[in-house]
């Protein structure tokens, strides 16, 4: 990649698959909403219908390719891909059981490109952990993914089993983290929630997401006093940072957690910003966020990190 400061292996840990087999209409209705209500601020007018067909036409990429072509393109050698269970809150194209199935065939389709977390709701009780449990035996899956947003804390006891079988396969668990489509909870996404969960479970290691864009100091704390706890950078183009998102990623790469911090884009969040090839170009540019960083931190930032955390059978069967 012309203009890239990094030339190592990347692993994009943020990312999910941009279809409506797996998004709920629903979902992009809230955060059509969301752009309607900006774009009027700037005097572009748009009917939620147009939005709506706009973000659907971009969510047709139901195994996968296009988002292998944007990784190839950008010079990312892997992704984690996360997979959050709305089905409890809102209707969905397939049942949680069928994405489940259609992730593990966009890993076969994609060997050794993929890490699947697969998202449950608690709510499910023991059906939602049987399937949990197949993705991982069964599928291969690497991890599970929470949506607190869809109406539960990350430290219900509810998750309590789901917990104890990642603790006893070495899975990580990644948790949304601050506003999601307005057609769900708040409440529910404060990284503080999570607290009693880290210290009770203090061999499963946790994964707050989008940790350099909200709520970024208790993402930071917990990081920094919570052995078990880290964060993804997900999203962080959408920082509301008052110097914009590059000084909010070059604030936080100063705080002394670089080795708890994970690259993730948040794809296909920043297609109209120019897709994984130009936020890649701008993060790792001569004068980007990575200016101050140590070589070997951003080592550790851009792989090392989400290897570190990702299931050794997982990357044990990799390709060389």
């Amino acid at each position: 990649m012309s203009g890239n400061t990094y030339d190592g292996h990347v692993i994009d840990a943020h990312c999910h698959i941009a279809s409506t087999r797996f998004i709920p209409l629903a979902f992009f209705e809230g955060l059509c909403r969301n752009v309607k209500v900006r774009l009027a601020t700037t005097g572009v007018k748009k009917s939620l219908t147009e939005l709506l067909d706009m973000y659907v036409k971009l969510s047709q990429d139901h195994q996968g390719d296009t988002l292998v072509t944007e990784m190839n393109s950008a010079g990312i050698a892997q992704a984690v891909l996360l997979l959050p269970d709305f089905t409890y809150v809102m209707k969905s194209e397939l049942t949680i059981d069928e994405m489940f199935a259609e992730h593990h065939g966009i890993l076969e389709r994609h060997a050794g490109r993929f890490f699947v977390f697969g998202g449950v709701d608690p709510r499910w009780g023991a059906d939602g952990l049987a399937l949990f449990e197949k993705g991982v035996d069964e599928f291969g899956f690497a991890g599970l993914k929470l949506y607190p947003p869809c109406g539960y804390s990350p430290s219900d006891r509810m998750l309590y089993p789901f917990y104890e079988f990642c603790q006893a396969r070495r899975l990580p668990v990644l948790l949304h983290i601050g506003p999601t489509s307005p057609a769900l909870e708040f409440n529910w996404s404060h990284p503080d929630m999570l607290d009693r969960a880290a210290m009770d479970f203090p061999e499963v290691n946790f994964i707050l997401a989008h940790g350099a864009v909200h709520y970024v100091d208790s993402c930071v704390s917990m990081c920094a006093y919570r052995p078990n706890v880290y964060l993804d950078i997900s999203a962080f183009l959408a920082s509301q940072h008052p110097q914009g998102w590059r000084a909010a990623l070059a604030d936080l790469f100063r705080m002394n957690i670089n080795h708890k911090i994970l690259f993730g884009t948040d794809w296909p969040l920043f297609r109209n910003s120019g897709g994984h090839r130009k936020v890649m170009d701008m993060f790792v540019a001569p004068d980007g966020p990575l200016s101050a960083v140590s070589s070997h931190q951003r080592t550790w930032l851009m792989s090392r990190n989400a290897t570190r955390l990702l299931p050794e059978k997982q990357l044990a069967s990799l390709p060389a």
